[in-house]
């Protein structure tokens, strides 16, 4: 504060104001193309004029743009901006379950892990190291082709591939922040492990798994769209992105739009997530 001496009368000039922050703009807008996706999926049922699964070979492989159909037909008649707004419900709710089981194992095992150390810490990186030595959609494409296919299969075969991941990541934090002052108090004020664990380590330590998350969803959106690629994801008929690919890549030298229209759903999806991921980095960051 700057204090400016007049004749009969003292002024203070705020010259010591704190910068404004800058917007977070990578989260905003992340969360609102996301919000706009989400909100697409809820409203699926009023959005829609047709039944994503209505045939009528009468009107198979209508131009976007046609009368009653926006988006156009596929090859069997069924309007594809139903299918895609009933897809987005099918791929962004496997996405996103199929991302909890790991999230939520692999931060245990990794929390656990970090703070006792010892043989369970050596047999669990082991094991890690084990996974990580397969390519990830090589090990869920070949763990879903022998459990069938399935959105059972999806979320098991994820799970059993994804929690490695979050358990490195959770380890590695609780590796140094066992050590900063904040633990070393609580262990010397003779508060639980466990309470140690679940109510001061864990807060302090998750960020970075809900940020690998972000795109560890993008990864798993990636995983379903190609096993239903491959005839390996949802059961037809029901509306999905990979199956949509699937069933249009025959027809991209006459109906591009048929493949391509569901791979953009999926790459704006991605860079939604992604945008997100990079705003809670910064945000961090700013602390």
């Amino acid at each position: 504060m700057t204090v400016l001496s007049l004749p009969g009368r003292t002024l203070k000039a705020a010259t010591d104001r704190p910068p404004r922050r800058s917007r977070n703009v990578p989260l905003i807008i992340g969360l609102t193309l996301f919000g706009l996706i989400v909100l697409a999926a809820v409203c699926a049922p009023l959005l829609a004029q047709w039944n994503p699964t209505q045939q009528n070979l009468l009107q198979a492989r209508l131009a976007p743009g046609a009368p009653g159909h926006l988006l156009g037909t596929d090859e069997l008649g069924r309007d594809v901006l139903s299918r895609l707004l009933y897809g987005v419900r099918v791929d962004l709710r496997t996405g996103v379950l199929a991302v909890l089981g790991p999230f939520a194992i692999g931060s245990v095992l990794g929390l656990v892990t970090g703070w006792f150390g010892g043989w369970l810490d050596t047999v669990v990186m082991r094991l890690c190291d084990i996974i990580v030595a397969f390519p990830f959609f090589v090990l869920v494409i070949a763990l879903v082709f022998a459990l069938g296919a399935g959105t059972g299969s999806i979320y098991l075969a994820i799970t059993m591939v994804g929690w490695v991941a979050y358990c490195r990541i959770v380890r590695g934090e609780v590796l140094v922040a066992k050590e900063q002052e904040y633990a070393l108090a609580a262990r010397a004020s003779g508060l639980s492990t466990w309470r140690i664990l679940f109510r001061h380590l864990l807060p302090n330590v998750l960020l970075q798994a809900v940020v690998f998350a972000m795109s560890d969803i993008i990864l798993t959106i990636l995983a379903i769209v190609t096993l239903g690629f491959l005839g390996l994801g949802v059961p037809p008929p029901t509306p999905e992105w990979g199956t949509m690919i699937s069933d249009g890549q025959q027809f991209l030298l006459g109906q591009w739009y048929l493949a391509t229209i569901p791979g953009l759903a999926v790459v704006l999806t991605g860079i939604s997530l992604a945008l997100i991921a990079d705003g809670l980095v910064e945000r961090h960051s700013r602390r």
